[in-house]
């Protein structure tokens, strides 16, 4: 048996994806979660062998949990549902350590195959989606993506520099590397478009 934990912040989708694997005669659904801190606390307390998530919920976010059963090296794969198309986001996530990721839109059978697959030790990725990853690379780095979201957010650069502990010019620095390396003219034209291709 295959054993699933489900973590997804809309009711009804979670109900719907839980109905779904219950038809599948070698997959278990132990339990779901409605945020990533609760996923968090049902991952150390059901050990199931796959945690299915969402990207974004409140708390933690999936890629998150991935990265902190990657930290902790624990024995649980992990498959990203989303909404989101982007490829920034798959290339996130697999650098966190997730074994698949899948759409929303697809078909319901692939996640049942998905699960199967990721078990044996596999992939699933969505196969458009993993093309325009490897051809669209992130310029960003760790620090110009925190500065660049605090200030699409809406935080000035005095805010974002004792939020961070970092001198003024240093956020300015970091606020102008990234929005030379999008080639645009403005921090809230590159906090758009990174957010538009998942880099943030």
């Amino acid at each position: 048996m295959i054993r699933v934990l489900l973590a997804e912040d809309q009711a009804m989708v979670r109900g719907a994806l839980s109905a779904l694997l219950k038809l599948e005669s070698d997959i278990d659904v132990l339990g779901s979660a409605a945020d990533g801190e609760q996923a968090w606390r049902e991952i150390q307390r059901l050990k199931p062998d796959v945690l299915v998530t969402d990207i974004e919920m409140p708390g933690l976010t999936g890629l998150e949990l991935a990265q902190r059963i990657q930290r902790q090296e624990l024995a649980i794969k992990t498959i990203i549902v989303t909404t989101f198309a982007r490829p920034g986001f798959l290339r996130r996530a697999l650098d966190s350590g997730v074994s698949g990721y899948l759409l929303k839109d697809a078909p319901a059978e692939n996640l049942a195959e998905a699960l199967r697959t990721v078990h044996r030790g596999g992939r699933a990725i969505d196969p458009q989606l993993a093309l325009e990853a490897w051809s669209d690379a992130d310029p960003l780095n760790d620090r110009e993506r925190h500065v660049l979201r605090l200030a699409g957010e809406g935080l000035s650069a005095n805010d974002i520099a004792t939020q961070l502990n970092l001198s003024h010019g240093t956020v300015r620095n970091y606020l102008s590397e990234a929005i030379g390396k999008l080639g645009v003219t403005n921090r809230i034209e590159a906090y758009r478009l990174a957010r538009q291709k998942g880099w943030l």
